[in-house]
């Protein structure tokens, strides 16, 4: 697919834009018609108005489109991949085939309505302005398939061996996730908002409440908690099936593939060689009904707020413990993951009591604040703040063990392992020469309990992972252990730790 001619990405792009742009009108159309047309604006001209308005914002859409797919062009020759745009402004992107790392294709509903994908082909690195990537949307869904076999493959695809595969099983563990009640709080929004839209909200909370008149104020708020959660279960099952369906995770040709999703596809690439461990996460919920997902810990990732839902780094979903520990060990190439073969060591009673107070303190807060407000403003949040203390205090208690009970660092071979969290339990298993330096920090509280936080940088993720509240002397002897030598030269245990952070640095593997 090489080739020294400069291309246009596929005119189809145009009747991409007016699709998108009807659903647009469709949407904000239809609640404007309906509020003019009670406001007693007659019909002709409500119709006039609304329909006049999107045929223009379609149409100027559609004008803007054709600007930018008629002078946008690209090529990928055997050197390099190229796009420039030259209209007023002149910008012409660059990336050298060998930087490129990884070759996402992604196609929406509409997408594959018109046989179209977007190709993203990253590099893993960064500038000034933010991630080095070129993305072409759209091309033909061919074409952007064989680019992507061709960048990463240079036309020599190997085998494909499969990891892992989609189970209808797995989505008994969606429910449990703590997207359920965030769903179940937004379905209660959406419906005052689209009854807003009818000018029926204040009959929607007159049904409501003559509904429920006869029950009690707790009653009544276990009824509203218990539609809250089934809303929240019906979109956490839909969120599911649209992200997972059809998955599959493979390796071909020393790159990592998943493909995945239900009217949006996905499929994404990892470079194997930029694989610096793993992670295994248990959500408190999956981990209560034995179930973990994996992240890929690999160099060059930052991923923002707007791509989090095609995050390269999740290679499985939640699926049973067992299932993520076997996947986990075969994309490692190891007999058994570290995460299942280190030995961890747990960390001194003070790191418990910690947890105890921040814990116990945030609840007992929930509750004063609760006490306050129904003092100053409605008495029912009386009631709400007694009911937040008895569920909340033992719930805290509970949490604070459980965080100081998953406290713990290990080595596994070629290994550095270490495991925190209560809600989100991670266990990270990082390649100990994917360790690049040790932070030591100490806050006041800490000295005084004896404890630090020892953050093993790496150029992968998030750019280190924390070993928090662990004895001084253990904390440094683990670093000396998972990379001899790296921080002997900068800390002296006998000295301990002073209040300000202290860094051992050294260059990052290739």
């Amino acid at each position: 697919m090489s080739s020294a001619e400069w291309q246009r990405l596929d005119v189809r792009t145009l009747w991409l834009t007016a699709l998108y742009l009807l659903g647009l009108v469709i949407v904000a159309g239809v609640p404007t018609a309906l509020l003019l047309l009670q406001g007693g604006v007659a019909a002709w001209l409500v119709s006039l108005v609304v329909g006049g308005g999107g045929v223009v914002l379609i149409a100027h859409g559609v004008l803007v489109d054709w600007v930018r797919w008629w002078y946008t062009e690209y090529r990928i020759t055997e050197e390099r991949v190229e796009r420039r745009f030259t209209f007023v402004f002149r910008t012409h992107k660059s990336v050298p085939r060998e930087r490129v790392r990884n070759v996402d294709v992604n196609a929406t509903i509409v997408h594959r309505l018109l046989g179209l994908a977007s190709l993203r082909i990253g590099t893993g690195e960064q500038d000034m302005f933010g991630k080095v990537s070129i993305t072409f949307d759209p091309l033909g869904r061919e074409v952007a398939q064989a680019l992507r076999a061709d960048l990463l493959h240079k036309g020599h695809e190997g085998p494909e061996v499969e990891l892992a595969r989609f189970n209808l099983a797995w989505i008994r563990y969606a429910p449990i996730a703590v997207t359920t009640p965030a769903l179940g709080a937004g379905a209660f929004g959406l419906v005052m908002q689209v009854s807003d839209w009818f000018n029926l909200q204040v009959a929607v909370v007159d049904f409501v409440r003559d509904l429920f008149r006869e029950l009690p104020l707790i009653p009544l708020l276990g009824v509203i908690v218990a539609i809250g959660l089934v809303l929240g279960v019906i979109g956490s099952l839909g969120l599911w099936v649209e992200l997972w369906w059809g998955f599959r995770l493979t390796r071909q040709s020393g790159n990592l593939l998943v493909r995945r999703g239900l009217l949006t596809r996905r499929s994404l690439t990892l470079e194997e060689r930029r694989l610096r461990g793993i992670e295994v996460v248990e959500p408190l919920g999956a981990r209560l009904a034995d179930g973990a997902r994996l992240d890929a810990v690999a160099s060059g990732f930052t991923v923002s707020i707007d791509e989090q839902r095609n995050d390269p780094r999740t290679l499985l979903p939640v699926v049973p413990k067992e299932l993520a520990h076997r996947v986990a060990a075969e994309i490692l190439r190891e007999p058994m993951t570290p995460t299942e073969a280190a030995i961890l060591t747990p960390h001194p009673p003070a790191a418990r009591r910690r947890r105890l107070v921040w814990a116990v303190g945030a609840a007992v807060g929930v509750a004063l604040v609760l006490a306050v407000l129904g003092l100053l403003l409605v008495e029912a949040l009386l009631h709400l703040a007694w009911i937040s203390a008895v569920v909340l205090i033992p719930a805290a208690v509970w949490m604070g063990l459980d965080a100081y009970r998953a406290l713990g660092h290990g080595i596994a071979g070629e290994y550095l392992v270490a495991r925190q969290g209560s809600v989100r339990r991670s266990t990270v298993a990082l390649r100990r020469d994917g360790v690049i330096g040790w932070v030591v920090t100490s806050s006041p509280m800490q000295r005084r309990a004896g404890l630090v936080t020892l953050t093993a940088t790496t150029a992968a993720n998030h750019g280190g992972y924390k070993i928090p509240d662990a004895g001084e002397a253990q904390a440094l002897t683990l670093a000396d252990r998972a990379v001899p030598d790296l921080i002997s030269p900068f800390l002296d245990v006998k000295q301990g730790v002073g209040a300000a952070p202290r860094q051992a640095a050294r260059q990052p593997t290739p």
